[in-house]
């Protein structure tokens, strides 16, 4: 009798708390939807405010001039609107960028997941996080005045790099961007579940080869979650590439020690002047920025697709 009256009261209890914690839960369900719609809103209120100047563009320039032009020199007395200039040093710059945060970021991942112990791994991953938080204009500053100088004193030529160019700029976005491929691949890697660590080991694996062969397959979804995160930031990235990799637009650069705009530089550059809006070089902005947002969601459409293609599933 006294079993069943505690059994009843023990019942009574745990309702009563699930009553309690329904109100919170229910508070952050509403919370966590008006989170995504907002994100949703602010993307849908994104593409209205492109829409239309586009369409004013396009109407005036050919979108075959646009996407296939060499030139592009909407603020020149001889106007040309082909946005290939601009394309192709966004591709260089994120090239480079890629060249080192990759190799860096997975790296890093490799070593705090598999080889630090767990108090190092305290210690050095929100140091590398920290490179995250730094203003990129701060970035932009120190690739100009302190990065520059020495790459030039170093140069094993005459003719060394420009003022401004895409190298530079490159490099330092490329260390802005190793905490997001550093972070987002560890987080995947310490996912992998130990068993298939520990069954590498029995069959007489050494460290690298369980790294390398096991975990990293394991967590390629998230690694290549990371590494297009990573291209997406650098395509986009604005503060970067106007302070350090210069502004010429009126030909294709591809060689990073030159100077030449990319497309958030162009954006930044020419909405901090005196355009007339309205104008068709007012309009020529939001069309490279409809160009830019197609670009990062084809990333993204890709990213996603790949992560659900590779994706491991673990019970």
């Amino acid at each position: 009798m006294a079993t069943s009256t505690s059994n009843a009261g023990s019942t009574a209890g745990s309702a009563l708390r699930r009553g309690r914690r329904r109100p919170v839960d229910s508070t952050v369900k509403v919370l966590l939807v008006v989170a995504a719609l907002v994100s949703v809103v602010t993307t849908i209120g994104i593409v209205i405010a492109l829409v239309q100047p586009t369409i004013g563009f396009f109407r005036q320039v050919s979108i075959i001039e646009f996407v296939t032009g060499t030139s592009w020199t909407p603020t020149f007395a001889q106007k040309a609107y082909g946005v290939l200039p601009l394309v192709a040093a966004t591709f260089v710059v994120t090239g480079i960028a890629l060249a080192i945060a990759v190799p860096l970021g997975l790296g890093s991942a490799i070593y705090l997941s598999e080889y630090a112990n767990p108090r190092t791994r305290r210690v050095l991953k929100p140091i590398i996080e920290l490179l995250a938080g730094v203003p990129t204009v701060v970035y932009g500053f120190v690739a100009l005045f302190a990065l520059n100088p020495l790459l030039q004193k170093w140069w094993p030529t005459d003719t060394g790099p420009a003022f401004q160019n895409l190298l530079i700029a490159g490099i330092a976005m490329g260390i802005m961007i190793v905490p997001t491929i550093a972070s987002i691949s560890e987080d995947s890697m310490a996912a992998v579940p130990r068993s298939l660590r520990e069954g590498a080991y029995a069959l007489a694996s050494t460290k690298m080869q369980v790294s390398t062969r096991v975990v990293v397959p394991a967590a390629i979804s998230g690694i290549v979650a990371a590494v297009v995160l990573g291209i997406s930031r650098a395509v986009g990235e604005t503060m970067i590439v106007t302070i350090a990799g210069g502004l010429t637009s009126d030909r294709i650069v591809l060689n990073p020690l030159e100077g030449a705009a990319t497309m958030t530089a162009f954006i930044a550059n020419i909405s901090s002047g005196d355009i007339p809006v309205g104008s068709l070089d007012y309009d020529s902005v939001f069309a490279v920025g409809a160009l830019l947002f197609l670009i990062t969601f084809a990333l993204n459409a890709v990213s996603i697709r790949m992560v659900r293609r590779f994706r491991e599933v673990y019970e």
